[in-house]
Order: structure tokens, then C-alpha cells, then sequence
């Protein structure tokens, strides 16, 4: 049975399918920035998503939302940092950290953190260094527009080398989870097609994940309302996602994540054919 592998976790494949709560610790989010900032508050929000059924909390302290402000490695750091002490000892499911600095990960490594999100896809090699160092899993996103005359085809390219890449780096395939980058350098049109064919974008036995949660490709189609009120768009496309194969699904609206996962699994189980 094919599994994804993050520290001392073992997450089966095809028969289940996970829900991943995102926390970001910033001022800038696209949708939530600043409401999680305080330490104590992104440690009480990370206990209530595990409450609600979460399967891995995501935390991020930089905003990779369109012109968003980068900033450097220690900032993050000085965010990150003291909500991973408050919440050692507190969680029972699988801590991410979103971030493409090597020396951020290394870090967070060292506090337990069992997944790192990089949206760059480990394109540096250090981050991938740092990684073959861990047990971590790694979630290695699509971050760029089409290199072929089709998106999928362009998607599943980059997979196979990136793979091939960590692969000879030492991390093994059950360690990687991939995400076609929904929103990143796409067009509105592109990730529609990358949400219509889940099935198509897997690379061998490893882990598919799907990040729609209130992005603009939701928005776009239903009238563009504000961020927070797209939370039925979201669950649509995760439902779908999941039904036609993902295997985790990133979401800011956890109970409701959970709920419509656990109907499209079950819808997908009794597939025929």
C-alpha cells in the first residue's frame, strides 16, 4: 500500500484521504493575514483545528499571495519560532512549515516540524539537502506557467524531474507529496483544467495534494466575493478533487473540509470502473 511518510507519521494512500488546516502567521495573508499573529493565538487556532479533525496544520509565515512582500529568512524565523515552542507537547497530528529558505527549515526541523511546504518545489538545492538530512515529508509545488502546449502535460514534467532529482538526493518517493500549484502562475483557465483532472497530474505512488481554499479561481466564478465568503466554492472544488483521486486537501475552513472529504472519499470508494 502506498503511503506518504513525514517523520514518525505513516499517512495510507487511496483509501483515505487528509484534510491539511493552514495557519499563517502574518500581517499580509491574502485571506486571513494578521488574525493568527500573536503566538498564543496561532497555538490556540492549531489545537482547535485538530479538535475539528485536521489531519496536518500548515504553518506559514511569509504571504506568497500576488505582490505580496517578500521577506527575508530571520523574519520568518522570529514568527515561526515562538508558536512551534508554545505548541510542543500540544498537537498529536503532523506539523508543516511553508517555507522555501533552507535555513528556515533546518530550524523548524529541529522543533519537531515533520513536513516541509515549499512553493519554490525544492528548485534549491539546499532546501533538498535539507531535507535528505530529516525523515520529513516534502510537498513539492508547480510554481510556474506552462512549458508545454498544455498545462497538465507541463505539470507532470516538472513532477517526474523534481522527483528524479530528490530521489537521487537520498529522499525517497514515499516522502513526496506533489501539488500542481493551483493559482500559481496558471491562468484562470489552467486551474480549471488542473482541478478537473486530479487523477491525470499523479507521478507514481507518491501523495496528491490540492490547495483551492478561497482562491481567486473560486472567486472568478462566482461573482468575485470577498475572500471569506467563498467557503462553498472551496468546498465544490476539493469535493471534486477528491473524489477523482487527491489525497489531501489544504484548507482554511477545517470542520467543513473534513465533512465534504469524508463524503467524497466515500463516493470515490464506490466508483466502478
Amino acid at each position: 500500500m502506498a503511503v506518504f511518510s513525514a517523520g514518525k507519521y505513516r499517512m495510507p494512500l487511496g483509501s483515505n484521504a487528509y484534510v491539511m488546516g493552514i495557519l499563517n502567521v502574518t500581517p499580509d495573508s491574502f485571506s486571513d493575514g494578521g488574525l493568527f499573529l500573536p503566538p498564543e493565538k496561532a497555538v490556540q487556532h492549531a489545537i482547535e483545528m485538530q479538535e475539528q479533525g485536521a489531519d496536518i496544520i500548515d504553518i506559514g509565515a511569509q504571504s506568497t499571495r500576488p505582490g505580496h512582500i517578500k521577506i527575508s529568512p530571520e523574519e520568518e524565523l522570529k514568527r515561526l519560532l515562538p508558536v512551534l515552542k508554545l505548541l510542543q507537547g500540544k498537537l498529536t497530528v503532523p506539523v508543516s512549515i511553508d517555507t522555501y529558505y533552507p535555513q528556515v527549515a533546518a530550524a523548524t526541523l529541529a522543533y519537531g516540524v515533520s513536513i516541509l511546504n515549499d512553493v519554490t518545489g525544492f528548485d534549491d538545492p539546499e532546501m533538498i539537502a535539507v531535507a535528505a538530512k530529516s525523515d520529513c515529508g516534502c510537498i513539492v509545488m508547480h510554481h510556474t506557467g506552462p512549458e508545454e502546449s498544455d498545462i497538465l502535460t507541463s505539470i507532470n514534467r516538472y513532477f517526474s524531474h523534481r522527483i528524479d532529482t530528490m530521489m537521487q538526493a537520498g529522499i525517497t518517493a514515499d516522502r513526496i507529496c506533489l501539488d500542481p500549484g493551483v493559482g500559481f502562475g496558471k491562468t484562470h483557465e489552467e486551474n480549471l483544467m488542473i482541478l478537473a483532472n486530479s487523477s491525470r497530474l499523479r507521478v507514481g505512488d507518491c501523495a496528491l495534494l490540492i490547495a483551492a481554499s478561497r482562491k481567486r479561481v473560486i472567486g472568478g466564478e462566482c461573482g468575485n466575493p470577498p475572500f471569506e465568503q467563498r467557503l462553498a466554492g472551496t468546498v465544490a472544488v476539493h469535493s471534486i478533487a477528491v473524489a477523482d483521486g487527491a489525497d489531501m486537501v489544504r484548507a482554511h475552513d477545517v470542520p467543513e473540509a473534513v465533512q465534504s472529504t469524508k463524503v467524497a472519499l466515500a463516493i470515490r470508494r464506490c466508483r466502478i470502473g
